[in-house]
């Protein structure tokens, strides 16, 4: 079984890889070792769906359609980076992953990235999330 490690970028990808002296090769979109995969978010894969995604009549912005506070959040996959979110997923949704590292930047912003991510695949927690303090 391997473990998968979650970065915001690239570099912290490969930064991470090197203190852990994990041994990997570089493959489209991740890096992977006999015992890890190390990933990247590029930032925001996921972002929240504008007013219009909910209703037609609310992309132009009127006083008697705010506050416009939804029951239910919609997200959407940000389009300029949805080949790297596909590849997050097939990584996060393979068999062979049996724990999960986010290391996205430490804070809200952080931690927002992945959860969203998590949340469009569907990852099902069952004890596989750890963090690296």
């Amino acid at each position: 079984m391997k473990k998968i490690l979650i970065t915001e970028k690239p570099s912290v990808a490969m930064e991470f890889a090197k203190v852990l002296k994990i041994n990997t090769t570089r493959k489209n979109g991740y890096l992977e070792s006999e015992e890890w995969v190390v990933t990247w978010c590029v930032g925001h894969l996921v972002t929240m769906s504008y007013p219009e995604k909910y209703d037609e009549k609310l992309k132009f912005w009127r006083l008697d359609t705010l506050p416009f506070i939804p029951e239910e959040f919609k997200y959407e996959i940000i389009p300029s980076v949805e080949k790297q979110y596909e590849i997050v997923k097939s990584l996060l949704l393979r068999e062979d992953i049996d724990t999960i590292y986010v290391c996205t930047d430490s804070g809200r912003e952080g931690e927002y990235i992945y959860r969203l991510v998590e949340q469009m695949v569907g990852v099902k927690r069952e004890n596989k999330e750890k963090s690296l303090d």
